[in-house]
């Protein structure tokens, strides 16, 4: 094979397709080798190519556009983060739920959590372990699009109120703040899919779900009884929430400045998720311990027409408030407050946003920052 015919195979390659380095040195090449007629040829697609500026091949890995922190954009992902995050985790614990209900409500027939799973198999089936997964799945999806939507919402908002030196001395205040005023909002979405949900799983023969069960519930109690577990629900939603963020950011924070010997940006995003799964679960453990007493209390009432906190405590016992079902509750919110915190980071990523938490700067960093950004807003 002569060379003008190798050449002009070689003509026939894109020339867009190389780097602008490998085109000077192909271009080179070609002057040196090629015959004058496909040596123009070449030059005509190289300048061709050079004045187009303008068209890019994107990599892959090479987001469309990314979104600019606490952004509407951003907080849009972070609602949807929640929303994925505590739906699927609440729905897939559904059964150990089912159990750690029935426990609370009847200790005497379900008397640990093996036979609690023995009773509701041998009298409902493999069906009655996923009863109120209606229930579950959209009252936690809006519960988690405002628990964690309102959280990074009111961090930013308490932050830039307090001030950038304040911010970084008093950090922990900010996250107890942000969360419990998010899940003050977030139970209000919460609280009448709990009530249904509670009821279908703890009393036999009620109803088989959410189409047929909110129906029945307001019909006995009225629209108002929906919302007659609020107040135990704040009481153990919020501290829960509370510890849960709070925890969760200090532990993460922790493992960055002492196990991981290389600044977080340096991580890779796998070890970046597997710290914000290990946060997660130590975080969900001290939230079971902590929001227990009020899980018993709301379990009790939703389950019993006109009872009030007094009457649960006669009948429960102030021991039996902080110990009924908690071993099951510790099992079950922890794997369920790390499998959440993974799922939204996980999404924050897939979006182009950085995972939660993280070494924060000192306080004269914050300071130089938040001066930094004034200048600029200026």
């Amino acid at each position: 094979m002569d060379l003008a015919e190798k050449s002009s195979r070689h003509s026939l390659i894109p020339s867009f397709l190389y780097s602008s380095s490998s085109a000077k040195t192909f271009g080179l090449e070609k002057m040196l080798h090629a015959t004058p007629t496909a040596a123009a040829g070449f030059n005509t697609n190289v300048d061709a190519v050079s004045q187009s500026k303008g068209f890019v091949i994107p990599t892959p890995s090479e987001p469309a556009k990314k979104i600019e922190m606490y952004s509407p954009a951003f907080y849009a992902a972070c609602t949807a983060g929640g929303i994925l995050s505590c739906g699927l985790t609440h729905m897939a614990v559904t059964p150990l739920d089912l159990v750690k209900c029935n426990m609370q409500i009847d200790p005497t027939k379900y008397k640990s959590i093996s036979s609690g799973f023995g009773i509701l198999f041998k009298e409902q089936g493999v069906r009655g372990f996923f009863k109120g997964w209606v229930p579950t799945l959209l009252g936690y999806s809006a519960q988690g699009a405002c628990k964690f939507g309102f959280y990074e919402f009111f961090k930013k908002y308490y932050s830039d109120l307090a001030g950038p030196e304040f911010t970084a001395k008093y950090k922990t205040l900010i996250y107890l703040a942000g969360s419990a005023s998010a899940e003050v909002i977030a139970d209000i979405a919460l609280c009448p899919f709990e009530a249904v949900k509670v009821r279908v799983q703890t009393q036999p023969g009620f109803a088989r779900g959410l189409s047929d069960g909110l129906p029945k519930f307001v019909k006995s109690e009225g629209a108002l009884g929906l919302y007659k577990g609020i107040v135990p629900l704040w009481g153990r939603q919020i501290p829960y929430t509370m510890m849960k963020f709070a925890s969760f950011e200090a532990i993460v924070e922790n493992i960055y400045k002492y196990a991981i010997p290389r600044p977080k940006d340096e991580c890779s995003k796998s070890l970046q998720l597997g710290v914000s799964f290990a946060g997660g679960y130590v975080a969900g453990v001290f939230c079971a311990i902590v929001s227990h007493p009020a899980d018993n209390l709301v379990s009790f009432l939703n389950n019993a027409n006109g009872a009030t906190v007094g009457d649960a405590v006669k009948k429960i016992g102030v021991v039996g408030l902080f110990t009924r079902g908690l071993p099951l509750r510790i099992v079950m919110i922890g794997t369920l407050t790390g499998a959440q915190w993974g799922i939204y980071d996980a999404f924050k990523v897939f979006v182009g946003l950085p995972t939660t938490g993280g070494v924060t700067p000192p306080p004269s960093a914050a300071v130089a920052a938040g001066v930094a950004s004034e200048l600029v807003k200026v």
